[in-house]
């Protein structure tokens, strides 16, 4: 089955049904992504002290504690199944665009790479590696370019005229 570019092919209802489903969406994502530069400031330092406190600090505004072993491995669990669902919708989607097919495959493969990277990184802060936080930033903002291109590029896709690809 040819799958490269049969987005243009679909039915209107079904293009409207991932339209509407993609900008939901996304509307999820980003709201994650303002909650996160809300508690962490979005900056190494903030991502470890929201996960290992910062009781020591007198200068703290507000004061936070290390996450327990529990909260820290429901939020690692929660996000990685969560996440592995949405990248494997939107990538389903994807799938389906016309798009070279090495950045095709970039953009479905990488952000399950940045979700284990992201969350895996998460606990493994937690645990002492405080490298860890770049690692965590820097996949996390990888995660958000890729979903971020990927929503763009069949959003774009989805209601381009399809008499124009030929």
């Amino acid at each position: 089955m040819q799958l490269n570019g049969l987005i243009y092919t679909l039915p209107k209802e079904i293009k409207l049904l991932i339209g509407a489903f993609i900008l939901v969406l996304s509307i999820g994502f980003y709201t994650g992504l303002l909650f996160v530069g809300e508690t962490s400031s979005a900056a190494p330092n903030g991502i470890e002290e929201q996960y290992l406190g910062n009781e020591t600090d007198e200068d703290a505004e507000v004061m936070k504690f290390k996450k327990s072993e529990q909260e820290i491995l429901t939020l690692v669990h929660n996000h990685i199944l969560s996440m592995s669902i949405i990248f494997f919708l939107v990538g389903l989607v994807l799938s389906t665009t016309k798009l070279n097919q090495k950045l095709k495959l970039f953009l479905i493969v990488e952000p399950f790479v940045s979700v284990v990277l992201t969350f895996g990184g998460l606990y493994l802060l937690w645990t002492g590696l405080l490298w860890m936080k770049y690692i965590v930033m820097l996949s996390g903002i990888l995660m958000t370019l890729t979903f971020t291109a990927s929503v763009l590029i069949i959003l774009f896709q989805l209601f381009k005229n399809k008499t124009t690809t030929a």
